[in-house]
């Protein structure tokens, strides 16, 4: 059964760090990484004092709770000053708000989940909260086009009791760019949704794919038990860097939206054995990565950034090492993360902010 499970990854691995190689070069203090951020034009409003108390006060009140409990200090990263803001009370009441919360995953998740047997704690513990969480799955082969049709189609979808209610879509690694692609371009969105969060979205892209082939991403329809077809066969060309650019600079985001940007920014101790290659490959460009997406390319542009997270790329999303042990103490031995406290606080930052307007 390990041995079955484990295919998806080795495949993933293969796709990922294929390409030519470079010397290993650090470039870690080139740049201080709040500078970085305000480069290209991109620009963000820094949140993250704000969320980090929301983030310390759920971890306080009922993080010991939930599986992976950190220390708030341990969980997110301190880069920089962050700006001062006024504090006030935190309501950790349950949610009473009429959103519907709509969760995009990552590349190629239709062809691993039948056999990363997730067990929905997240989900689970976020509805307990009173949040009305659903999946909005996306062809985990496809390009941005093709699932932006998919998340406009889960909208227009949802039951007729539904149909009036205000809409926050999170993204996770490509799912953010679906996402992005979604509000830029299906205009019956724009009146829907009110807020996007960029979970380690692949905003920029990664450097990953841009010498990787999508024929490869593809052998995961093979695997026992894959859930997915070919699709349009765009996933890796919506990664490529400079596709990533060229969008970024011709779109326009609409302003009637709030957006908002969460970082995973890991030690080099958390960096699981599955994502050591990758992240070696990308430090040839900056070390300051996740293992599949260099820090600064996690931005969506004039966002309010809410975090520098405390984990790799699986970390902050894919509860791997909570299958079997084996996998805790192989490929996925720093899967260990406060998901559940993260989720929850990033929704009570957004409902917060979102009702104060």
């Amino acid at each position: 059964m390990f041995t079955t499970k484990l295919i998806p990854l080795l495949l993933i691995l293969l796709l990922c760090s294929c390409g030519g190689s470079k010397s290993h070069i650090i470039s870690t203090q080139e740049t201080d990484p709040i500078k970085r951020l305000s480069m290209d034009d991109l620009g963000f409003i820094d949140k993250r004092s704000r969320f980090r108390d929301i983030f310390c006060a759920v971890t306080k009140h009922h993080g010991i709770e939930l599986p992976n409990y950190d220390s708030c200090n341990n969980a997110l990263v301190s880069v920089g000053l962050e700006s001062e803001h006024k504090t006030y009370p935190i309501k950790l009441k349950r949610s009473k708000n009429d959103f519907i919360i709509g969760l995009v995953p990552g590349i190629a998740w239709q062809c691993v989940k039948n056999w990363l047997e997730d067990d929905h704690t997240s989900t689970e513990h976020l509805l307990s909260q009173g949040y009305d969480v659903r999946l909005f799955e996306v062809d985990g082969l496809s390009g941005h086009d093709n699932n932006a049709q998919q998340i406009s189609d889960h909208i227009s979808g949802l039951p007729k009791k539904d149909q009036k209610r205000p809409i926050i879509l999170i993204g996770y690694s490509k799912g953010a760019v679906d996402v992005l692609q979604a509000v830029t371009t299906q205009e019956k969105l724009k009146e829907r949704v009110v807020a996007v969060v960029s979970v380690a979205g692949a905003v920029g892209g990664s450097p990953l794919a841009n010498s990787a082939k999508q024929a490869h991403l593809n052998l995961l329809k093979y695997i026992p038990m894959s859930g997915c077809e070919t699709g349009d066969n765009k996933a890796i060309e919506t990664l490529h860097t400079e596709t990533r650019k060229t969008w970024l600079e011709d779109s326009i985001l609409p302003d009637n939206l709030k957006y908002y940007s969460v970082i995973s920014y890991p030690d080099e101790d958390k960096i699981s054995l599955g994502l050591k290659l990758t992240h070696n490959k990308l430090a040839d460009i900056d070390s300051r990565n996740d293992g599949q997406i260099i820090f600064y390319h996690q931005l969506i542009p004039n966002s309010s950034l809410l975090a520098f997270v405390n984990a790799d790329h699986w970390a902050m999303s894919i509860p791997v090492a909570r299958q079997s042990f084996l996998n805790r103490i192989s490929f996925a031995n720093k899967n260990e993360y406060p998901r559940e406290v993260l989720l929850e606080s990033i929704l009570r930052y957004v409902e917060e902010d979102l009702l104060k307007h």
